[in-house]
């Protein structure tokens, strides 16, 4: 079992965790629809990423009633 052998102190013990705390998130706005999205991401509310349609969204899919 190991046993140290000298005490840490707070001041060392509390530098060794600064760089485990969070970081909040980074939005950008959609050039597309203007809402929030993760950079370098697809935007989910309008399916657009860097100026072009890359997932078309539910709304706008017409599906035939026999092909359904």
């Amino acid at each position: 079992m190991a046993v140290q052998q000298n005490k840490v102190s707070k001041s060392r013990r509390n530098n060794r965790r600064a760089h485990d705390s969070l970081v909040a998130a980074n939005p950008n706005e959609c050039s597309n629809c203007g809402e929030l999205k993760r950079p370098h991401h697809v935007c989910p509310s309008c399916g657009h990423y860097d100026d072009r349609e890359i997932v078309a969204m539910a709304d706008e899919i017409d599906l035939d009633e026999d092909a359904a």
